[in-house]
Formats: C-alpha cells, sequence, structure tokens
C-alpha cells in the first residue's frame, strides 16, 4: 500500500516471520502511537526489503510493526525521494526510475491477491 499520511515506511511483523527475513536494530527507536490505541509500540527492529511492483524493483529499509492492514506500506520518504505524482482520481502513482516512467495502478476488485 502506498500512503503518503505519515513519515515511516513499515513491514508488518508477519511478513518478517512468515518470510524469516533477518531484522536488524533499529539506529534510532521510537514510539507509535497511531497503530494502537491503548499503547505505544516501541519500534525498534529494522529490515531490509526487495520487493517489486509489475517490473519496478527496489530495496528499501523498512521499520518492523505488529500491523495487520499491509505487508507493506510505503509512506511518505518514499514518495518525496522518488518525486513520486499521484493522480487521486485514477488513484494512479507515477515517477521516474533509472531513467523510465513507472506508473504503479490499484489492483481491479476482483484481481486482488
Amino acid at each position: 500500500i502506498i500512503d503518503g499520511g505519515s513519515c515511516t515506511n513499515v513491514a508488518s511483523q508477519r511478513l518478517i516471520e512468515k518470510l524469516a527475513l533477518k531484522t536488524s536494530p533499529h539506529l534510532r527507536p521510537y514510539k507509535l502511537q497511531w497503530l494502537s490505541e491503548n499503547d505505544k509500540l516501541v519500534k525498534d527492529r529494522q529490515v531490509l526489503i526487495c520487493f517489486f511492483i509489475g517490473k519496478y524493483v527496489n530495496e528499501i529499509l523498512f521499520d518492523v510493526v505488529p500491523t495487520e492492514a499491509s505487508h507493506l506500506l510505503l509512506r511518505r520518504p518514499w514518495l518525496y525521494d522518488r518525486d513520486v505524482v499521484h493522480n487521486g482520481v485514477t488513484n494512479k502513482f507515477s515517477f521516474i526510475h533509472k531513467g523510465k516512467k513507472v506508473i504503479l495502478t490499484p489492483l481491479s476488485p476482483s484481481g486482488g491477491l
């Protein structure tokens, strides 16, 4: 999922466990409250993940969080660093990657995973 509402790229704890990915200590641990109404969760682990969306391939450092909303959540740093343009009407994201224009389109309701 791509969401420009926060400054943190996150990967779900479930994804990390299922794929047996190796995490590393976070250089600057911090607390998140938006994931839990009751407690502030300390984020102290990170994971480097290589992922692809269609032909687009990238490797990004994600903070590990116990979320069920999505396996990977790309936030403001990813959008900003790639000068991503979001078309709110079509919900498409476009940017230049390795000299080529990439357009990410949403899945259709029947074409989900």
